[in-house]
């Protein structure tokens, strides 16, 4: 466990160090730790992803299996990468407290990897709540901002209400099944599911409609714009892909082992499973993308663009494993791969114009090409990522996610992946429009800290290796992911 441990160190010898430094000292300082401590736990990770045996730790409530190590890895990178961009970029009379800002994000990050390693109702829990407190606090720290205000406390409330509602569906899962163990809950509920059917279907439902509100998926997404407006720009981007992958980590491993893959396969409910995560897919996907059409605040339009990729996203775990299709979770790690570069590369844009003008809307995005024309370019590369074209790892990542659909003969959920990639094709272009067809009156300057500028063609970079050489990512996931020992709690 020397990756979480390394964080929870981190946090509470940063939060110490914060307290007794002397105000005049520059807290950026802690940033430097921060990452510094982010950089040894991905070191931890990657030194496990090698061939072995799950290990099951704390009396199988906790697993370090490659499952786990693979989304440890995309939580570590999101957050270093929202580290570093904000380093020099953060101001006191944004948030009053910057030292709290950047080793608050530790144990922010520590919830989701113990949301990932978590094979106990009880861990996932206490992962899931960890995460989420402190994402609130995150949110409202803009502490004189009333949008922040008013996006924190939707946040807290609804966040609250969502954890109720998971914690509801885990009490049905304990009291059928007498266990907190997921393994154990899928063979006891197996066992007896004749006769608890209908208990077993308000457990689901239950579930996925707290899931849905953690990765915001439609129709549970009503929180995801007013809170992604009214946040600092680095938290809405740790939102957006940290809190995201987290949320899915856990929605894959559960509904995976309790109801896709476990004895409750060969019952009726299976199919109503799979058909049930296939609707929320399709409702994000059309929702998301229509709704953003009629965005002009960077960050509403970049929410609804990350409630239309949840629905990408869920259409791997809408899709069964069986003997004609077993490849799905490669899908989703390599589109989750992608999604994590593009949007951290799209908010370092955002974070770039905010800088530069105080300008959120996609009006500050004018003239981009003639003010600062290489960092208008970058931005096409994600934008045309985002968007799903060639050659980008975003393309790459829809259509392995399709030919799976397809494979499986979901024709219509593949219809609404294509239909609805098309529709984003104008939001998304609108972006490139404003860049290279419009003109800045002011011609404002841009502004980019060098952090700022390493991240952005980090992500440009990552972005066109993985629509490059798309193939060798996927073979990486496959070559250290098995699925009988890491999702069915084998070894």
């Amino acid at each position: 466990m020397t990756p979480e441990l390394t964080l929870v160190i981190a946090a509470v010898v940063l939060s110490l160090l914060d307290l007794v430094l002397p105000k005049r000292i520059n807290r950026t300082m802690l940033g430097w730790l921060s990452l510094a401590s982010i950089l040894i736990s991905i070191g931890f990770v990657i030194s496990f992803l090698q061939p072995a045996e799950p290990k099951q730790l704390l009396g199988l409530s906790y697993r370090i299996d490659d499952f786990a190590n693979i989304i440890k890895l995309i939580l570590l990178t999101g957050a270093g990468f929202v580290t570093f961009m904000s380093i020099g970029l953060i101001k006191e009379r944004e948030i009053p407290h910057i030292g709290e800002f950047f080793y608050l994000l530790l144990p922010a990050t520590l919830g989701g990897m113990i949301m990932a390693s978590s094979g106990d109702l009880i861990t996932l829990f206490v992962g899931l709540e960890l995460l989420s407190i402190t994402s609130y606090i995150l949110v409202a720290m803009r502490k004189k901002d009333l949008r922040a205000n008013e996006g924190a406390f939707k946040y807290m409330v609804l966040g609250g209400i969502s954890s109720a509602i998971i914690l509801y569906g885990m009490s049905f899962l304990y009291g059928m099944s007498g266990s907190t163990n997921i393994a154990e809950i899928s063979s006891a509920i197996g066992q007896n599911a004749t006769d608890m059917l209908p208990l077993i279907y308000v457990s689901f439902f239950l579930l996925l409609a707290g899931f849905g509100f953690k990765i915001a998926a439609a129709p549970f997404h009503m929180w995801a714009p007013d809170v992604y407006q009214g946040a600092a720009t680095p938290v809405t981007a740790f939102l957006a892909v940290v809190s995201k992958a987290a949320a899915f980590a856990i929605t894959f491993r559960i509904l995976y082992v309790v109801f896709a893959v476990g004895p409750l396969s060969q019952l009726p409910i299976h199919g109503d499973v799979l058909l049930s995560l296939m609707v929320v897919a399709a409702l994000a996907m059309v929702m998301g993308n229509f709704t953003a059409l009629r965005q002009t605040n960077m960050k509403r339009l970049l929410a609804y663009s990350g409630i239309a990729n949840s629905g990408y996203l869920l259409v791997p775990l809408a899709i069964y494993f069986s003997d004609v299709h077993f490849s799905n979770f490669s899908e989703f790690a390599f589109y989750l791969i992608a999604y994590l570069f593009m949007n951290i590369g799209i908010f370092a844009v955002v974070m770039i114009i905010e800088h530069s003008t105080g300008d959120e809307t996609t009006s500050g995005l004018a003239g981009l090409y003639y003010r600062a024309p290489a960092t208008a370019v970058g931005t096409v590369f994600l934008v045309l990522s985002l968007a799903g074209l060639p050659i980008s790892g975003g393309f790459f990542g829809k259509l392995y996610i399709l030919l799976g659909t397809l494979q499986t003969h979901n024709y219509w959920l593949a219809a609404v992946m294509i239909g609805t990639s098309v529709v984003s094709y104008y939001y998304y272009f609108g972006l490139i429009r404003q860049m290279f067809m419009r003109s800045d009156m002011e011609s404002r300057e841009v502004f980019i800290t060098w952090p700022l500028g390493i991240t952005l063609w980090l992500c440009v970079a990552a972005s066109i290796v993985m629509g490059a050489v798309p193939q060798w990512v996927l073979n990486w996931i496959e070559q250290i992911f098995t699925l009988t020992q890491d999702l069915l709690f084998i070894g």
